[in-house]
């Protein structure tokens, strides 16, 4: 049996999750967290073989949640299962120590078979996640966006969205002076000048929907 934990702040979808895991027969979950903290506790105290990220998490982000446990010496097969397209954060979560990404949008076949492919110790490659790899390495000089941290970017897109600056600051559980402070790197960084400049941007480069 594989040995799964969810890590994903919204009960709903974690109960989906969990159902589409078990229906396989071969997939058990052992534990589910909705944020960092709680993934570190059950962490402790479980044997997994398998973790299924959600990117969009408060406090720590799932992008950064991965680095951390890298930099604390764990050894995690990890999943990275995210609401944003595969050319946004699905080479950043690889390089941050991912085995895969998906978009939430997935098929539950594909969430299955990613599970085991990971659980073998193999890497699970979308096709959408090969092309982005395809484009980074053909690429000569990368997109301005691919310069910034994953902190901007997350504030770009959430910026691109039509969020407020006070919203974007409860969301990642960081002040409004400090996404403030990121708002103006992502503007000075892409050379953009206003909101409305980074909402076109994103929408350009296919950053949001």
């Amino acid at each position: 049996m594989i040995r799964v934990i969810l890590v994903d702040d919204h009960a709903l979808i974690r109960r989906g999750l969990r159902e589409t895991l078990t229906d396989s027969g071969d997939i058990g979950v052992v534990g589910e967290a909705g944020d960092y903290g709680e993934l570190r506790q059950l962490l402790r105290k479980e044997q997994v073989d398998v973790v299924l990220l959600d990117v969009n998490l408060p406090g720590r982000n799932g992008i950064d949640a991965l680095k951390a446990l890298g930099d604390e010496g764990q050894s995690l097969k990890v999943v990275v299962l995210s609401q944003y397209p595969e050319d946004q954060y699905g080479i950043r979560a690889l390089k941050a120590g991912a085995m895969a990404y998906l978009n939430k949008g997935a098929a539950p076949e594909t969430i299955v078979q990613a599970v085991r492919t990971v659980a073998s110790g193999r890497k699970f490659i979308t096709p959408e996640i090969a092309q982005a790899l395809a484009d980074s390495v053909g690429t000569r000089s990368a997109a301005a966006h691919e310069l910034l941290s994953d902190r901007e970017m997350q504030t770009l897109v959430l910026i691109a969205e039509g969020r407020k600056l006070s919203e974007i600051a409860e969301r990642l559980s960081l002040s409004p002076k400090t996404v403030s402070v990121y708002r103006a790197r992502v503007l000075e960084k892409l050379a953009l000048s206003s909101n409305a400049e980074i909402a076109t941007y994103a929408m350009r480069n296919g950053l949001i929907d």
